[in-house]
């Protein structure tokens, strides 16, 4: 559970932090379409980043961790790194060298989703 939890408020603190280089650095110094990129980036960095704080809530609720939360952390945390990281490239760069890494961090968080659809209907959730 600590993990999760740790992975979910470091996360947090770096789009958060994203979100201000964003908003105060690279405006002006990149085109709008740049600048959509790395907001981008960011929406999807804070959304998971909350996502794995779920992936940790469940965890410390369940007697014993269900194996699809761990792949729902994995998920998320990969997502994250893939997905983010490569707009966050583009959009302060301009290159499409990433292009391709894209899509597969779009689904690993599908895969983060749908296990944690998995996971509610395993194992008791104490309240």
């Amino acid at each position: 559970m600590r993990i999760w939890l740790f992975l979910a408020a470091i996360n947090g603190f770096l789009a958060s932090g994203a979100g201000a280089i964003g908003a105060h650095l690279i405006k002006g110094s990149v085109s709008a379409g740049n600048l959509s990129i790395f907001e981008t980036a960011v929406r999807y960095h804070m959304w998971h980043a909350l996502a794995l704080f779920a992936v940790a809530w469940l965890a410390s609720r369940t007697p014993r961790v269900p194996h699809i939360l761990t792949i729902a952390g994995l998920a998320f945390f990969l997502g994250i790194v893939l997905f983010c990281g490569s707009l966050y490239f583009m959009g302060v760069t301009g290159s499409t060298a990433l292009v391709l890494v894209t899509p597969a961090g779009g689904v690993a968080f599908l895969i983060g989703w749908a296990a944690l659809v998995i996971a509610s209907f395993t194992g008791p959730v104490r309240p």
